[in-house]
């Protein structure tokens, strides 16, 4: 089968699309013929070789895939050859075919593309598990989502915005950025290029009450504007560190303030945790895209041959949600 391929560890000049052969089903798994992945940041850090899968799983590239079973694995009940389905996988989506547990599998609604289905699994299951498992975020409070534009972000704000109608979205952006974050719905946009240190303006829309969650992928560099952000019982969810992994702490702030700070990541969470994740995901959220509430942006469509422009796209951020790789 063709996938892509990586020439060592770097740059983009690594990506290379090749032959490799097509994986089997395990029990417990399916084998799916690939129409659709997309393209996330955790794929660049793992070209950069700091990023490996989890044990087991592929070491091609592509953390979500949409398309069709293929070939049923052993010991698998309720699913069917020829359905459409979008899922998780460990690794493997660069390719026109992966495998994945049939416990993460969901079937893709009617009115939604292949295109779309490739958004979903990957930045709308972390959001929704980040802010909504995580930081049981609930009507009438308020969030800092940071990172406005990028997959993760979006999908945070169409979520908030389905579910929690009534919660108030505070969102940091790069200003090329700010307008359409505004129109995607978010409360206040801070222009994280002018303001750095967003605490006042934080105080000054919640009335110095704070927020009750925080979303990071920034890191150290954003540890003590978050702190002095979030209010009483507050919660800081750290999905990421691009920023860097060391910075000082007021532990007495956080003591006093109740606060508490969780890591989260999801590609090395059991195989078990996810499938409840994701039948979580299917029983709250998945409606809202049935019936079209909520419908996954997408800046750019490219075929599997031009991997390394999507890469380069989402490097140079020049992207408003989510880089799709159109496989067959």
């Amino acid at each position: 089968m063709k996938a892509v391929l990586l020439e060592g560890f770097g740059g983009l000049e690594v990506l290379k699309v090749g032959e490799v052969e097509r994986p089997t089903p395990k029990q417990g798994e399916v084998l799916i013929k690939v129409m659709a992945t997309s393209i996330n940041r955790p794929d660049l850090v793992q070209r950069e070789g700091k990023y490996p899968p989890p044990p087991g799983d592929s070491e091609i590239l592509g953390l979500e895939v949409a398309g069709v079973i293929e070939e049923i694995g052993p010991e698998v009940i309720g699913w069917s050859k020829g359905e459409r389905v979008m899922t998780l996988v460990g690794g493997g989506g660069y390719a026109e075919y992966a495998v994945a547990y049939a416990s993460h599998l969901m079937r893709i609604p009617e009115a939604m593309s292949f295109e779309e289905a490739a958004c979903v699994c990957e930045s709308y299951i972390t959001a929704f598990l980040n802010v909504f498992m995580i930081g049981e975020l609930r009507d009438g409070q308020s969030a800092i989502l940071h990172g406005g534009g990028g997959g993760v972000n979006t999908a945070g704000i169409q979520l908030a915005k389905a579910l929690t109608p009534g919660a108030k979205l505070i969102v940091t952006a790069h200003p090329s950025k700010i307008a359409r974050v505004k129109e995607l719905g978010a409360d206040l946009v801070i222009d994280f290029t002018q303001t750095p240190d967003f605490t006042e303006a934080v105080k000054e829309f919640t009335g110095k009450k704070g927020v009750h969650l925080i979303l990071d992928h920034v890191g150290a560099k954003y540890l003590a504007p978050n702190m002095n952000s979030l209010g009483y019982t507050g919660k800081l969810v750290i999905i990421g560190v691009i920023s860097g992994i060391k910075a000082e702490l007021n532990l007495a702030l956080m003591m006093v303030k109740r606060q508490q700070i969780i890591g989260s990541v999801l590609r090395s969470r059991p195989v078990a945790e996810k499938a409840e994740i994701v039948a979580e995901f299917t029983r709250r959220a998945l409606p809202k895209f049935a019936d079209r509430t909520i419908v996954p942006i997408i800046e750019k469509v490219f075929p599997l041959e031009e991997v390394v422009e999507a890469h380069r796209m989402m490097e140079e951020d020049r992207h408003f949600g989510k880089i799709v790789l159109k496989i067959q």
